[in-house]
Protein backbone atom coordinates (compact mmCIF):
# COMPACT_ATOMS: atom_id res chain seq x y z
CA UNK A 1 0.00 0.00 0.00
CA UNK A 2 2.71 2.12 1.20
CA UNK A 3 4.10 1.99 -2.60
CA UNK A 4 1.57 3.96 -3.76
CA UNK A 5 -1.46 5.05 -1.16
CA UNK A 6 -1.47 6.98 1.99
CA UNK A 7 2.29 7.23 3.12
CA UNK A 8 3.78 10.01 1.24
CA UNK A 9 4.70 10.84 -2.69
CA UNK A 10 5.11 7.25 -4.83
CA UNK A 11 8.83 6.71 -6.34
CA UNK A 12 7.64 3.70 -8.85
CA UNK A 13 11.38 2.91 -10.12
CA UNK A 14 12.51 2.29 -6.43
CA UNK A 15 9.47 0.35 -5.29
CA UNK A 16 9.72 -1.85 -8.40
CA UNK A 17 13.50 -2.53 -6.97
CA UNK A 18 12.31 -3.25 -3.81
CA UNK A 19 9.84 -5.85 -5.11
CA UNK A 20 12.67 -7.43 -7.16
CA UNK A 21 15.08 -7.87 -4.21
CA UNK A 22 12.40 -9.02 -2.08
CA UNK A 23 12.20 -11.56 -4.21
CA UNK A 24 15.79 -12.52 -4.25
CA UNK A 25 15.77 -12.30 -0.29
CA UNK A 26 13.10 -15.42 -0.69
CA UNK A 27 9.52 -13.07 -0.12
CA UNK A 28 7.12 -15.30 -1.89
CA UNK A 29 4.00 -13.40 -0.51
CA UNK A 30 2.67 -10.08 -1.95
CA UNK A 31 -0.61 -8.06 -0.87
CA UNK A 32 -2.02 -5.07 -2.96
CA UNK A 33 -5.74 -4.35 -3.06
CA UNK A 34 -7.17 -2.36 -6.04
CA UNK A 35 -8.01 0.71 -3.63
CA UNK A 36 -4.44 1.29 -3.42
CA UNK A 37 -3.81 4.32 -5.70
CA UNK A 38 -6.60 3.49 -6.24
CA UNK A 39 -6.00 0.94 -8.53
CA UNK A 40 -2.16 2.16 -9.40
CA UNK A 41 -0.68 -0.20 -6.64
CA UNK A 42 -2.18 -3.51 -8.52
CA UNK A 43 -0.63 -2.39 -12.03
CA UNK A 44 2.70 -1.52 -10.31
CA UNK A 45 2.78 -4.65 -8.73
CA UNK A 46 1.94 -6.57 -11.71
CA UNK A 47 5.03 -4.62 -13.69
CA UNK A 48 7.19 -5.78 -11.07
CA UNK A 49 6.49 -9.25 -11.15
CA UNK A 50 6.20 -10.12 -14.68
CA UNK A 51 7.64 -13.51 -15.71
CA UNK A 52 7.97 -13.92 -12.09
CA UNK A 53 4.11 -15.47 -11.50
CA UNK A 54 5.85 -19.09 -10.71
CA UNK A 55 7.84 -17.69 -8.16
CA UNK A 56 5.16 -15.81 -6.00
CA UNK A 57 1.58 -15.65 -4.50
CA UNK A 58 -0.49 -12.93 -5.17
CA UNK A 59 -2.86 -11.33 -2.92
CA UNK A 60 -5.23 -8.49 -3.62
CA UNK A 61 -8.86 -7.13 -2.33
CA UNK A 62 -12.16 -5.50 -3.44
CA UNK A 63 -14.87 -4.60 -1.42
CA UNK A 64 -13.18 -1.19 -0.64
CA UNK A 65 -14.02 2.59 -3.09
CA UNK A 66 -12.58 5.80 -3.27
CA UNK A 67 -15.66 8.05 -3.41
CA UNK A 68 -13.69 11.58 -3.20
CA UNK A 69 -10.89 11.43 -5.04
CA UNK A 70 -9.90 15.20 -3.61
CA UNK A 71 -10.50 14.17 -0.14
CA UNK A 72 -9.48 10.55 -0.33
CA UNK A 73 -12.88 9.13 1.16
CA UNK A 74 -13.52 5.77 1.22
CA UNK A 75 -16.29 3.80 0.90
CA UNK A 76 -17.83 0.22 0.88
CA UNK A 77 -19.28 -1.63 -2.09
CA UNK A 78 -19.96 -5.50 -1.59
CA UNK A 79 -22.63 -6.13 -3.71
CA UNK A 80 -21.99 -9.64 -5.80
CA UNK A 81 -21.86 -7.64 -9.57
CA UNK A 82 -19.44 -5.22 -7.75
CA UNK A 83 -16.97 -8.30 -6.71
CA UNK A 84 -16.88 -9.61 -9.68
CA UNK A 85 -16.43 -6.45 -12.06
CA UNK A 86 -13.77 -5.36 -9.48
CA UNK A 87 -11.96 -9.30 -9.62
CA UNK A 88 -11.83 -9.26 -13.22
CA UNK A 89 -10.16 -6.03 -13.71
CA UNK A 90 -7.33 -7.23 -10.98
CA UNK A 91 -6.91 -9.47 -13.03
CA UNK A 92 -5.88 -7.39 -15.88
CA UNK A 93 -3.91 -5.02 -13.78
CA UNK A 94 -1.93 -7.26 -12.16
CA UNK A 95 -1.84 -9.47 -15.77
CA UNK A 96 -2.47 -12.69 -14.27
CA UNK A 97 -4.80 -15.41 -15.36
CA UNK A 98 -6.03 -16.42 -11.25
CA UNK A 99 -5.41 -14.54 -8.00
CA UNK A 100 -3.82 -16.77 -5.38
CA UNK A 101 -5.78 -15.03 -2.48
CA UNK A 102 -8.68 -12.86 -3.00
CA UNK A 103 -9.84 -10.56 0.24
CA UNK A 104 -13.06 -8.94 1.02
CA UNK A 105 -11.08 -6.18 2.09
CA UNK A 106 -14.14 -5.00 4.20
CA UNK A 107 -17.80 -5.95 5.03
CA UNK A 108 -20.35 -3.84 3.54
CA UNK A 109 -22.98 -2.79 6.02
CA UNK A 110 -25.67 -2.71 3.23
CA UNK A 111 -24.62 -6.39 2.03
CA UNK A 112 -24.75 -9.39 3.76
CA UNK A 113 -21.70 -11.07 4.28
CA UNK A 114 -23.41 -14.10 2.26
CA UNK A 115 -23.77 -12.50 -0.75
CA UNK A 116 -20.43 -11.29 -0.85
CA UNK A 117 -18.45 -14.29 0.00
CA UNK A 118 -20.94 -16.18 -2.18
CA UNK A 119 -19.87 -14.01 -5.56
CA UNK A 120 -16.31 -14.88 -3.89
CA UNK A 121 -17.13 -18.31 -4.29
CA UNK A 122 -18.23 -18.32 -7.79
CA UNK A 123 -14.98 -16.69 -8.54
CA UNK A 124 -12.90 -19.70 -7.30
CA UNK A 125 -15.19 -22.06 -9.49
CA UNK A 126 -14.65 -20.57 -12.08
CA UNK A 127 -10.82 -20.70 -11.66
CA UNK A 128 -10.28 -16.40 -11.09
CA UNK A 129 -8.94 -16.91 -7.64
CA UNK A 130 -7.79 -19.76 -5.51
CA UNK A 131 -8.14 -18.92 -1.96
CA UNK A 132 -10.62 -16.36 -0.10
CA UNK A 133 -10.10 -14.28 2.66
CA UNK A 134 -11.60 -11.81 4.51
CA UNK A 135 -10.37 -8.18 6.34
CA UNK A 136 -10.97 -6.21 10.07
CA UNK A 137 -13.99 -9.08 10.72
CA UNK A 138 -15.04 -10.75 14.18
CA UNK A 139 -15.73 -13.63 14.61
CA UNK A 140 -19.34 -14.15 14.00
CA UNK A 141 -18.89 -12.62 10.88
CA UNK A 142 -15.94 -15.23 9.81
CA UNK A 143 -18.45 -18.18 11.63
CA UNK A 144 -21.10 -16.94 8.44
CA UNK A 145 -18.70 -16.14 5.95
CA UNK A 146 -17.25 -19.75 6.74
CA UNK A 147 -20.77 -21.35 6.13
CA UNK A 148 -20.73 -20.17 2.44
CA UNK A 149 -17.40 -20.87 1.32
CA UNK A 150 -13.66 -22.22 3.22
CA UNK A 151 -11.49 -18.54 4.13
CA UNK A 152 -7.89 -19.49 3.85
CA UNK A 153 -7.10 -16.22 5.48
CA UNK A 154 -7.93 -13.03 7.97
CA UNK A 155 -5.82 -9.95 7.64
CA UNK A 156 -6.71 -7.76 10.17
CA UNK A 157 -4.29 -5.23 12.31
CA UNK A 158 -2.03 -6.84 14.97
CA UNK A 159 1.28 -5.39 16.35
CA UNK A 160 2.38 -4.30 19.85
CA UNK A 161 0.09 -1.25 20.13
CA UNK A 162 -2.80 -3.12 18.48
CA UNK A 163 -3.41 -6.14 20.33
CA UNK A 164 -7.16 -6.89 20.22
CA UNK A 165 -7.41 -9.57 17.63
CA UNK A 166 -5.70 -12.11 19.93
CA UNK A 167 -8.35 -12.05 22.23
CA UNK A 168 -10.90 -13.72 19.96
CA UNK A 169 -9.68 -13.77 15.70
CA UNK A 170 -6.47 -15.12 16.02
CA UNK A 171 -6.96 -18.49 18.46
CA UNK A 172 -10.82 -18.93 16.00
CA UNK A 173 -8.18 -18.87 13.28
CA UNK A 174 -5.61 -21.31 14.73
CA UNK A 175 -8.70 -23.78 15.30
CA UNK A 176 -9.99 -23.41 12.11
CA UNK A 177 -6.45 -23.38 10.04
CA UNK A 178 -7.11 -20.35 9.06
CA UNK A 179 -3.86 -17.98 8.16
CA UNK A 180 -3.73 -14.78 10.55
CA UNK A 181 -2.33 -11.90 8.38
CA UNK A 182 -1.14 -9.13 10.25
CA UNK A 183 -1.45 -5.92 8.56
CA UNK A 184 1.24 -2.60 10.44
CA UNK A 185 3.13 -4.85 12.10
CA UNK A 186 5.14 -1.94 12.48
CA UNK A 187 2.49 0.38 13.89
CA UNK A 188 3.10 2.19 10.89
CA UNK A 189 6.81 2.97 11.22
CA UNK A 190 5.96 4.07 14.96
CA UNK A 191 7.41 0.61 16.61
CA UNK A 192 10.65 1.53 14.06
CA UNK A 193 11.83 4.26 16.78
CA UNK A 194 12.11 6.56 13.92
CA UNK A 195 9.46 8.97 14.92
CA UNK A 196 9.36 11.74 17.96
CA UNK A 197 6.63 13.67 19.22
CA UNK A 198 8.25 16.84 17.07
CA UNK A 199 7.95 14.58 13.64
CA UNK A 200 5.44 16.18 11.07
CA UNK A 201 3.79 14.53 7.96
CA UNK A 202 3.26 15.38 4.46
CA UNK A 203 -0.58 16.10 4.09
CA UNK A 204 -1.06 12.99 1.74
CA UNK A 205 0.04 11.24 4.40
CA UNK A 206 -2.36 9.00 5.94
CA UNK A 207 -0.70 9.99 9.38
CA UNK A 208 -0.88 13.20 9.43
CA UNK A 209 -5.04 12.84 10.76
CA UNK A 210 -4.21 9.40 13.00
CA UNK A 211 -4.87 10.15 16.37
CA UNK A 212 -1.66 7.79 17.26
CA UNK A 213 0.11 10.20 15.52
CA UNK A 214 -0.80 13.26 17.01
CA UNK A 215 2.21 15.41 18.30
CA UNK A 216 0.44 14.77 21.80
CA UNK A 217 -0.04 11.11 21.35
CA UNK A 218 3.37 10.62 19.86
CA UNK A 219 5.30 11.87 22.45
CA UNK A 220 3.31 9.86 25.02
CA UNK A 221 3.47 6.72 23.48
CA UNK A 222 7.55 7.33 23.19
CA UNK A 223 7.50 5.38 26.39
CA UNK A 224 6.39 1.84 24.50
CA UNK A 225 9.38 2.72 21.81
CA UNK A 226 11.76 3.31 25.04
CA UNK A 227 10.81 -0.32 25.97
CA UNK A 228 11.11 -2.21 22.65
CA UNK A 229 14.19 -0.45 22.24
CA UNK A 230 15.41 -1.78 25.54
CA UNK A 231 14.69 -5.18 24.41
CA UNK A 232 16.50 -4.84 20.53
CA UNK A 233 19.79 -3.30 22.21
CA UNK A 234 19.93 -6.34 25.03
CA UNK A 235 19.68 -8.77 22.28
CA UNK A 236 21.31 -7.39 19.38
CA UNK A 237 18.50 -6.17 16.94
CA UNK A 238 16.75 -2.99 15.83
CA UNK A 239 13.25 -1.93 17.33
CA UNK A 240 11.68 -3.01 14.01
CA UNK A 241 12.64 -6.35 13.69
CA UNK A 242 11.11 -7.04 17.52
CA UNK A 243 8.04 -5.90 16.71
CA UNK A 244 7.80 -8.56 13.79
CA UNK A 245 9.66 -11.07 15.80
CA UNK A 246 7.14 -10.58 18.56
CA UNK A 247 3.94 -10.56 15.73
CA UNK A 248 5.48 -14.02 14.24
CA UNK A 249 5.77 -15.52 18.19
CA UNK A 250 1.72 -14.94 18.25
CA UNK A 251 1.13 -18.33 16.27
CA UNK A 252 2.97 -20.33 13.42
CA UNK A 253 0.00 -19.37 11.54
CA UNK A 254 0.33 -15.63 11.90
CA UNK A 255 1.95 -14.23 8.66
CA UNK A 256 3.12 -11.04 8.97
CA UNK A 257 2.87 -8.30 5.64
CA UNK A 258 5.53 -5.60 6.99
CA UNK A 259 4.86 -2.82 3.90
CA UNK A 260 8.12 -0.85 3.20
CA UNK A 261 8.86 1.31 -0.21
CA UNK A 262 12.76 1.60 0.77
CA UNK A 263 15.48 -1.18 0.20
CA UNK A 264 17.51 -0.42 3.26
CA UNK A 265 13.94 -1.46 5.88
CA UNK A 266 13.27 -4.49 3.14
CA UNK A 267 16.55 -6.47 4.25
CA UNK A 268 15.86 -5.09 8.04
CA UNK A 269 12.52 -6.54 7.97
CA UNK A 270 13.76 -9.54 6.44
CA UNK A 271 15.83 -10.47 9.16
CA UNK A 272 13.57 -10.52 11.55
CA UNK A 273 12.09 -13.65 10.49
CA UNK A 274 15.21 -15.38 11.74
CA UNK A 275 14.93 -13.51 15.42
CA UNK A 276 13.80 -15.88 18.41
CA UNK A 277 12.64 -13.89 21.26
CA UNK A 278 13.11 -15.47 24.25
CA UNK A 279 10.52 -15.84 27.34
CA UNK A 280 11.51 -12.67 28.94
CA UNK A 281 11.80 -10.91 26.34
CA UNK A 282 8.27 -11.82 25.45
CA UNK A 283 7.31 -11.42 28.97
CA UNK A 284 8.89 -7.69 29.02
CA UNK A 285 6.78 -6.90 25.46
CA UNK A 286 3.48 -8.30 26.39
CA UNK A 287 3.37 -5.83 29.35
CA UNK A 288 3.83 -2.78 27.10
CA UNK A 289 1.31 0.16 28.44
CA UNK A 290 -1.64 0.59 26.31
CA UNK A 291 -1.23 3.09 23.69
CA UNK A 292 -2.66 7.14 23.42
CA UNK A 293 -4.80 7.41 20.48
CA UNK A 294 -7.19 5.69 18.78
CA UNK A 295 -6.17 3.36 15.71
CA UNK A 296 -8.26 5.45 13.33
Amino acid sequence: MGMSWAYGTPDDAESVDVIHRAIALGVTFFDTSDVYGPFTNEELVGRALAGRRDEIEIATKAGLVVEDYATRKIGRDGRPEHIREACEASLRRLGVDVIDLYYLHRVDENVPVEESVGAMAELASEGKVRALGLSEVDVPTLERAFAIHPIHALQSELSLWTRGALDDVVPWCAQHDVAFVPFAPLGRGFLTGSLTGDTTFDATDFRARNPRFQPETLTENQAIVARVQAVAERIGATPAQVAIAWVLAQGDHVIPIPGTKRLRYLEENVAAADLQLDAGALAELDALPEPAGSRY
